[in-house]
């Protein structure tokens, strides 16, 4: 995948297989724009087809992850980071909010949630908003101790139109959300962890280390079953019992055979630990 400067972000590969998503405009509270969240849609696609990485870790500089869109700043152009050539964001029109919503917002926590590699949020200050669901769409949530979270788009009479909604109903169910949604909560860290947002709060000054050693532990691990199995989850989510089922056998037909599987059965015969991703040894 393509690593350096983006619109409002920075890309870099780390071994084995750890790319870290940066935003970089601490001065804007790292906020999204148009352009930025289609850099971002087009870098995650990346990490996907790219069999060099197999965690995407998102952190932010300064004192904020993402606090939400940029309003004053939504549709930038020329940006000389940007890969993507300029269209209009939409937004300027009932249909046009439509298509910026489904092909542009909405599609970058779509493709977070689709990502078949392991993805974590590294919440390292303010998450609102985009920032928020973001965050939500990531496999795992670690925040600082400093961090606060909230939607809060109904202080501007707002919808949380990139998805928000349906993640925090995921997260910690209907009645909860409601109150999160209409009552514009903003919480802490703690708060974030007791409700269910997050799995993890940490030290500020340990929070790069502490996501570091979580990705390192993910990389590590049988990458073919890791990746099948974390669909399975999310498909149970919305499917009934018999539905699941049929999904993880048809999963299993695939990681029962995989080399991986054969390491892992020999290995605890030998009573050794495994070596897990023989197949993705070329790509380190």
């Amino acid at each position: 995948m393509d690593t350096g400067k983006f619109t409002g972000f920075e890309v870099t590969l780390e071994k084995p297989g750890i790319a870290w998503i940066e935003f970089n405009e601490p001065e804007r509270l790292n906020g999204m724009n148009s352009p930025k969240k289609r850099d971002l849609i087009e870098t995650v696609t990346q990490a996907q087809m790219d069999n060099a990485v197999r965690v995407v870790v998102f952190i932010g500089t300064g004192r904020a992850f993402c606090a939400g869109d940029d309003l004053k700043d939504y549709a930038r152009e020329d940006d000389p980071d940007s890969k993507m050539p300029d269209i209009p964001h939409g937004h300027d029109s009932g249909i046009g909010t439509y298509n910026g919503l489904r092909h542009i917002s909405q599609a970058l926590n779509l493709a977070i949630r689709k990502l078949d590699k392991i993805s974590i949020a590294a919440v390292n200050g303010v998450a609102i908003q985009t920032g928020l669901s973001l965050a939500l769409a990531c496999d795992f949530k670690i925040a600082a101790s400093e961090a606060r979270l909230g939607s809060a788009t109904l202080r501007f009479g707002l919808l949380p139109d990139e998805g928000g909604q349906y993640l925090l109903v995921q997260h910690m169910g209907v009645a909860k959300t409601i109150d999160f949604l209409l009552r514009k909560r903003i919480v802490s860290a703690d708060e974030a962890l007791e409700l269910g947002l997050i799995n993890q709060v940490v030290p500020g000054d340990q929070l790069r280390a502490e996501c570091e050693q979580l990705a390192q532990e993910l990389a590590a691990g049988p990458q073919v079953s890791m990746r099948l199995l974390k669909r399975s989850v999310y498909q149970a989510a919305e499917l009934s019992f018999e539905q699941a089922c049929e999904d993880i056998a048809a999963r299993t037909a695939i990681s029962d055979h995989h080399p991986d599987a054969k390491e892992g059965g020999e290995s605890f015969r030998e009573k050794r630990a495994p070596s897990f991703n023989e197949w993705l040894r070329e790509y380190e």
